[in-house]
C-alpha cells in the first residue's frame, strides 16, 4: 500500500519515562477510511501511542506521519486534521449542547453563520435535537459521549482517536454509538480505536493490533488474529452412526457423540479448511447432515498474546458461531 493510501504510518515509535521503557519500537500502517483498533492490558502503551500520533506528547525515537504530515515537521498541520475523544468526556456540563457545540466551532474560527450550520447539522446527526437547549449535567452517560463525539467532529477531522469511547455505557448506549462509528468510517473518516471490550473491537475493527508491555505482538484482521489461537474446530452431525463411524476413521480424532451423532475434528474455520474437510468427507462416499463451525474469539486471542489464562483446546461461542448446511 503506497503511503498516500495511509492515514497514520509510524515506524519505530519508543518512549520510556526514565527508566521505564512505555513503547518499545512500534510499527503501525493504517489505512485511510477504516477503523484500526489497538488492544492490551492496562500499562501495555495503548493511550501513550494515541497521545504520540495526537501530537499531545512527543517519541523519543521513531517517526509518525498523519494523512502525510510529519509529527514533528508539521504538529500544526497534523492538529488540523485530527479530532481526539478521550476516556473522559470534554463536554462542559454547565452548557447546552448547542453551546457546547457552537463553543468549539469558535475554537475552530469557523464563521458565526458557518458555526450555527455546523451545529445543526451535528445536533441532527447525532439525535440530540431535542435537547439541544438543555443543559449537559442533565444528559445521560450516553448523550454525553453522543455530544463528545459530536463536538470532535466540528472541524471535520479526516482522522478521530477514540480512546475507550463506550467505557461506563449501557449496552443500548454502546450499540448507537457503534453505529455512529460506522457511519462516521462510511463517509471516509479512519477511526483510531482503544477499548476494554474486546467485542467491540471484533464488531468495529478492519484491523486490530495487540500491544504488551510496550511491544506490538500481534496484527491482523479479526479472522486472522482468531486463527493464529488454538481451539477451532467443526462439529459434524451425520445421519447415522455407520456415517459417525466412518467419518471418525477418516478425519482427525476429536470427541464425539454417539446420541447426536456429532464428530468434532480440529480445524482453523477458514473456508478452506472447511472445504478440505467436507472434500474428504465426499470423496468416501460419507454424508454430512450439518456442520458447526467454533472458532476461538477475541479474548482467547488476548490472553494468548498478552500472558493471560491459558487458552481452552475447545472453544465454547456464541456470537462467533457460524452453521452451514453440508453440500
Amino acid at each position: 500500500m503506497s503511503p498516500s493510501q495511509l492515514a497514520i504510518e509510524a515506524t519505530g515509535l519508543r518512549k520510556a519515562y526514565g527508566e521505564k521503557v512505555v513503547l518499545d519500537g512500534i510499527d503501525l500502517a493504517i489505512p485511510a477510511g477504516t477503523v484500526f483498533s489497538l488492544l492490551g492490558p492496562n500499562g501495555a502503551g495503548k493511550t501513550t501511542t494515541v497521545q504520540i500520533l495526537s501530537t499531545l506528547i512527543g517519541a523519543d525515537g521513531g517517526s509518525a506521519r498523519v494523512i502525510g504530515h510529519d509529527l514533528v515537521d508539521a504538529a500544526d498541520d497534523v492538529r488540523g486534521v485530527i479530532g481526539v475523544t478521550g476516556q473522559f468526556s470534554a463536554v462542559d456540563h454547565l452548557l447546552t449542547a448547542e453551546e457546547n457545540l457552537l463553543l468549539m466551532a469558535d475554537l475552530h474560527h469557523l464563521p458565526r453563520a458557518e458555526g450555527r450550520r455546523r451545529a445543526a447539522q451535528l445536533l441532527e446527526q447525532f439525535d440530540l435535537v431535542d435537547v439541544a437547549k438543555k443543559m449537559a449535567a442533565t444528559f445521560s452517560g450516553g448523550m454525553r459521549r453522543r455530544l463528545d463525539l459530536a463536538m470532535t467532529l466540528v472541524g471535520r477531522p479526516k482522522v478521530i482517536f477514540l480512546d475507550e469511547p463506550t467505557t461506563g455505557l449501557d449496552p443500548r448506549s454502546r450499540r448507537a454509538m457503534w453505529e455512529i462509528i460506522r457511519g462516521l468510517v462510511a463517509d471516509g473518516v479512519t477511526l483510531f480505536l482503544t477499548t476494554q471490550y474486546l467485542d467491540e473491537a471484533d464488531q468495529l475493527a478492519d484491523r486490530i493490533a495487540v500491544l504488551d508491555h510496550g511491544r506490538l505482538v500481534a496484527q491482523g484482521t479479526p479472522a486472522e488474529l482468531k486463527r493464529l489461537v488454538p481451539g477451532g474446530h467443526l462439529v459434524l452431525h451425520f445421519p447415522d452412526a455407520q456415517a459417525l463411524d466412518d467419518a471418525a476413521r477418516l478425519l482427525p480424532a476429536g470427541p464425539r457423540d454417539d446420541n447426536a451423532l456429532t464428530l468434532q475434528t480440529p480445524s482453523d474455520g477458514s473456508a478452506h479448511a472447511v472445504r478440505t474437510v467436507l472434500d474428504r468427507l465426499d470423496a468416501a462416499g460419507i454424508p454430512v447432515e450439518q456442520l458447526t463451525v467454533h472458532t476461538p474469539d477475541l479474548d482467547d486471542v488476548f490472553f494468548a498474546f498478552t500472558g493471560g489464562p491459558t487458552v481452552p483446546t475447545q472453544t465454547t461461542t456464541t456470537d462467533n458461531e457460524t452453521k452451514a448446511a453440508a453440500r
